[in-house]
């Protein structure tokens, strides 16, 4: 969807403020919001892709002055709800009024730090043909879906080349959607700064992005 999320190129939000030594979590609570994040993710109710786009969903007027894990927090409450996990009162209220849902497991504590540490693998091991090879010049399809992706706004309709082909993937776009993996391709696409900036841009710079077979066509 095209959302406040993606800022990439745009103006007017001053520079990116580096932290020296920047802590993990710099509040109690934003390690409590990572810890229930992970925790009710592990109930199965949604994957990563829709955790992510209830992230994104914020209106602008609360996503811009929120911090990171204020971000996943109000993603958290959108998805505990929209799952049936809670209610809006309870959510509200700070208190259960009826029982869990049946069948509910919780992720057992001695499998946290492991999971933690690797995550989850999102290649996939299916022989799907690939569209194009190193060298391959492309074009990025000027979309606007009102669903999830990982298209970004300012390289849409620019030329760009393959760099390299990472291998099948799941396909984020369909996956937050909960219309399956629908696994393809995911190339490493270069795109010159001029194509994308304009010439006021260095002639020698370029931008490489990481971008599924459904978001190109063949320049």
């Amino acid at each position: 969807m095209n959302g406040v999320h993606d800022m990439g190129g745009m103006h007017g939000f001053g520079p990116i403020e580096r932290e020296e030594h920047e802590p993990v979590f710099h509040y109690r609570w934003e390690a409590r919001t990572f810890a229930l994040r992970q925790a009710c993710g592990a109930l199965g109710k949604w994957n990563i892709d829709m955790a992510r786009h209830a992230n994104e969903r914020l209106r602008p007027e609360e996503y811009l002055p929120a911090t990171y894990y204020e971000r996943w927090l109000s993603g958290l409450q959108r998805l505990l709800v929209e799952s049936g996990l809670l209610t809006p009162s309870e959510l509200a209220g700070g208190k259960s009024e009826k029982p869990a849902p049946a069948g509910l497991v919780a992720f057992p504590p001695e499998k946290v730090e492991t999971a933690v540490r690797t995550g989850r693998n999102y290649r996939v091991d299916t022989p799907v043909p690939a569209g194009f090879a190193a060298g391959a010049r492309v074009i990025a399809r000027n979309i606007n879906p009102t669903g999830a992706t990982r298209l970004p706004r300012y390289v849409r309709g620019k030329h760009g080349i393959v760099d390299r082909d990472h291998g099948v993937f799941i396909f984020p776009d369909a996956n937050a959607a909960g219309l399956g993996p629908k696994p393809q391709h995911l190339y490493s696409v270069r795109f010159a700064a001029r194509e994308l900036w304009g010439a006021d841009a260095a002639p020698k710079d370029c931008v490489c992005l990481d971008l599924w077979e459904d978001y190109l066509d063949p320049a």
